[in-house]
This record gives C-alpha cells, sequence and structure tokens, in this order.
C-alpha cells in the first residue's frame, strides 16, 4: 500500500480562512497527513482549535513555540511536507515571500522547504489587480511556485469580481492529481482512445444507437493526457466536455469512427478502443421522414466495419487494446474476441452488474491478456479503472520491447 502523503497547510489571514477549515477536512476525507500553521491574523478569524479537530495534529502557531525540543519545528515541518499549500494567501503573505521575508511561522517555513509550494489567493478584486500584487505573484511563479487562481463572485467586502479562494472541493481534487499523476510514466507515448456509441441513421429524425454515455474513454483519455501521453480522443455522440489537453475528434456514425481511426492510426503507439460501435446499420438511409403506415415495419440491416479486426491485421508493434461489454460468458467471449482480433488485451465487464453498466461513473472490470492471465478489479470509479488500465499500458510496452 502506497505511503500517505503529507500536506502542510498554510492558513494566512482573511474571511477565506473558513474555506480553509473545509480544505482541511477535504484532506482528511481524501486520505492525506494535513499539519496546519497559521499566521497570526489567521487566528483572529478561526480558532487553531478548529484546525487542530479537523486534521487531528497540533497547530503551529509561533516560529518559537517549539513543541518538541528534539527538532526545530519550521525546519522538521519543512522536511515532513511533500506538498505545502497556502490557502488563503493574502496580498501580505505573497508579499513576504516574493521578497524573501520570514517573519512568522508560515513564512519561515516556506523559504525552508524544498517541497513544491502552492498559493491560493484570496482577497478584494481591487488588490489583487494591483501592480504591486501581480508583480509578486510573477516573481514568486517566476521562482516555481505555483498559483491557484481565485475565482469571481461575491466577496466578503462586498465587490463583485476576481478574488475568492477557489473551492475546498476543487483544491483537494488539484492535490489528489498531483500526487496521482505526478510520475508521468506514459510521456513520449501517442494514444489513440475510442469512446461513446455511434449513430446510425434511418432517416432525419430517427437513429439506431446504443446506452454508452463515452464516460469510459473521456475517463481514459484524461488520465493518459494527465500521466504524459499524447491523446486523441474519437467520440461518438456525447455531452461530455473535452478533457483538457486531448485532441478531441467528434464523429458520428461507425463509418466515421473507422475512416477517423485510420486517420490517426499511423502515429500512435497505443489503441484504447472503448467506444460500443454499431455492429450494424441499415442498409437504406432516407433523406426524408418515414411516414407512419399500417402493419409492421421491417429494416434491412447490413454489417459495418469491424474497425478493432481491421486494426489487428495492420497492428505490427503498436498495443491494440479491445473492450468487452457483455450480459453472460463474460470469459468466453473475451478470449474469443482477444485472439480473433489480435488484441494483446481485453477489458470485459458485464453490463447488467450493478455498478458495471452503461452510464454510471463505476465499472467492474476484468483484463484478459495473451499470456492467459486475467486480473479481476473490484467496483471502482471510471478515472480509477482508467489509471490501472493505463499501468498495464505500461507493463505491456515494457514487454514488447
Amino acid at each position: 500500500m502506497a505511503l500517505k502523503k503529507n500536506v502542510l497547510l498554510c492558513v494566512s489571514g482573511g474571511i477565506a480562512v473558513y474555506k480553509a477549515a473545509a480544505l482541511t477536512s477535504k484532506l482528511v476525507q481524501a486520505n492525506f497527513n494535513v499539519k496546519v500553521m497559521m499566521t497570526e491574523s489567521a487566528t483572529e478569524f478561526v480558532s487553531p482549535l478548529t484546525f487542530q479537530s479537523l486534521s487531528r495534529n497540533p497547530v503551529f502557531t509561533n516560529t518559537f513555540d517549539e513543541k518538541d525540543p528534539n527538532v526545530i519545528a519550521h525546519i522538521d515541518l519543512a522536511d515532513w511536507a511533500d506538498l505545502l499549500l497556502v490557502a488563503p494567501a493574502t496580498a501580505n503573505t505573497i508579499g513576504k515571500l516574493a521578497n524573501g521575508i520570514a517573519d512568522d511561522m508560515v513564512t519561515t517555513t516556506i523559504l525552508a522547504t524544498k517541497a513544491p509550494v502552492w498559493i491560493a489567493p484570496a482577497m478584494n478584486v481591487n488588490m489583487y489587480d494591483n501592480p504591486a500584487v501581480k508583480r509578486n505573484i510573477a516573481v514568486l511563479f517566476d521562482d516555481g511556485y505555483r498559483f491557484l487562481e481565485p475565482t469571481d463572485g461575491y466577496l466578503a467586502c462586498g465587490y463583485l469580481g476576481k478574488g475568492r479562494l477557489e473551492e475546498p472541493e476543487i483544491i483537494t481534487e488539484l492535490v489528489k492529481d498531483f500526487f496521482t499523476y505526478s510520475n508521468q510514466f506514459l510521456k513520449g507515448l501517442s494514444i489513440l482512445v475510442t469512446g461513446g456509441p455511434t449513430r446510425e441513421n434511418l432517416d432525419p429524425v430517427r437513429f439506431f444507437s446504443n446506452r454508452s454515455s463515452g464516460k469510459m474513454g473521456f475517463a481514459i483519455a484524461e488520465v493518459a493526457a494527465k500521466l504524459g501521453a499524447q491523446v486523441t480522443l474519437v467520440s461518438g455522440p456525447s455531452s461530455l466536455p473535452s478533457p483538457s489537453n486531448v485532441k478531441v475528434v467528434r464523429v458520428e456514425s461507425a463509418q466515421e469512427m473507422y475512416e477517423s481511426v485510420l486517420e490517426s492510426f499511423p502515429k500512435t503507439d497505443v489503441v484504447i478502443k472503448s467506444a460500443a460501435v454499431a455492429d450494424y446499420r441499415p442498409s437504406e438511409s432516407f433523406s426524408e421522414k418515414m411516414k407512419k403506415q399500417e402493419g409492421t415495419l421491417t429494416i434491412e440491416f447490413e454489417r459495418t466495419i469491424d474497425i478493432l479486426k481491421t486494426l489487428g491485421t495492420m497492428k505490427a508493434d503498436k498495443l491494440l487494446i479491445g473492450f468487452a461489454a457483455e450480459t453472460g460468458s463474460i470469459e468466453e467471449y473475451a478470449k474469443k474476441k482477444l485472439y480473433a482480433k489480435n488484441l494483446d488485451l481485453v477489458v470485459a465487464n458485464n453490463v447488467n452488474e450493478a455498478g458495471a453498466g452503461f452510464q454510471g461513473d463505476t465499472n467492474i472490470v476484468t483484463f484478459y491478456r495473451k499470456d492467459h492471465t486475467l486480473r479481476k478489479l473490484p467496483i471502482l470509479s471510471k478515472k480509477e479503472v482508467a489509471f490501472i488500465l493505463l499501468q498495464e499500458v505500461k507493463q505491456l510496452r515494457g514487454e514488447l520491447k
């Protein structure tokens, strides 16, 4: 089991200190070790006892209050931290750090650490726009500090504008991502992901499709990009927003997905095909809306191109991964797909199983490999499944070399 990471939360004085209390709670719930240090003015807004209760650790407010005679507190904390987070960061604290001033517990510890330092400003909109503050932020940015920009909204002073401390939930997710994806083990790889359903038109108002939301494919693309890969996502119709740092190609039909995938395939190292592509399409598509008729309706279908099988015939040294969404005989169908389509790995699930179907945010999958090994995962979020799958990609790439 991986060791819990240490987050040192540095709280400076402003009304947003109440959000820092919520942030402490969120970080602890996310399984981080959290210690808190406060400036003197921060204690005027929220008592140290609040942060002690939430973090389950002593709170540090005075450079000269040495709680353990065996260590020097600010040096010990500076060495202990895997990440220092200044939230909220006032104009005063930002100014001190930019000019190397160490006159309290917070500034002294930050100047003594070699850990990454993140600064989350919170102040009046006019203060944030002040040239001196902007200049100090620029200095710190050039020195390697990372900033979490404040958001727009109603401020405690009554102004509307940028200056609100970023929400604790968002900061917590950013911290989680930092530790999860700091090892960019996919850097240098080009990965092609497909996701979502396809639509096969019958007429201008009707089409045949399936229940896929695209959440699994989008999660894989997002996580792969965070792990350093150059990612192209070919997506069927989906309402999901495009992941950051991912080239997204939106298509509709199986034919369009086939053409787009083939265009990107030569420049790709790894293909992860999680899209639920239609196996059949209407043999005839009408340009005008079909009118209701008496009696039954018979529609003739024809096969679409099997994209995955086509890629299997031309894969060479590329890594090819397919998904198998089944409702029974999971292992039988997964293994059949693995060998019939010349894949390196099949990710299979039973869409009838609670927590593993379409539309949801979780999945329950099993990995089937050509070396006859399999790996069953418990119910996990689709991002967690994506991360573990991409670890498999790293391992398989190593075996191919």
